[in-house]
Formats: structure tokens, C-alpha cells, sequence
């Protein structure tokens, strides 16, 4: 089972819909900046704030960029 197959049948047993294909590159690029600007860990946990928060991965990421001192970056 690849990465995609697993969160679509983790997804389905959450009742939600799986990422689409953008925000799944969203949330890859959230964890990337959680990840490089502290430590590993923080990547999943900034995910996670983020989906308790009720922000989408767009809105996440420029925030993570901001607490970064990357908000400039693309």
C-alpha cells in the first residue's frame, strides 16, 4: 500500500474525504517548513494544529512560513 492509498483508507475509516491532489503537495510543503525550520518532529504536529485550528493547508503553510521568516518564499 503507497502513501495515497493509506490516507484514502485511513480517510474513509475517519468518514472525510481524503486530500485532494493540491493539498496533499500543500501538506507536504507544511511539514517540509515545520520540519527544516525546527526539528522532524514538529512536522506532524504543525498538521495537526492545523486541522484543529479549522485552517486549510494554504492558509497553514503561510503561516508556517511566517513563523519560519520564509513568508517570501513560493
Amino acid at each position: 500500500m503507497n502513501a495515497q492509498e493509506w490516507i484514502a483508507a485511513y480517510a474513509a475509516e475517519l468518514g472525510v474525504e481524503p486530500p485532494t491532489a493540491d493539498e496533499f503537495g500543500v501538506l507536504l510543503d507544511l511539514a517540509g517548513e515545520a520540519a527544516h525550520s525546527s526539528e522532524r518532529v514538529a512536522a506532524p504536529v504543525a498538521c495537526w494544529l492545523s486541522a484543529i485550528a479549522g485552517r486549510s493547508p494554504e492558509e497553514s503553510l503561510a503561516v508556517a512560513r511566517r513563523v519560519s521568516g520564509s513568508a517570501g518564499a513560493a
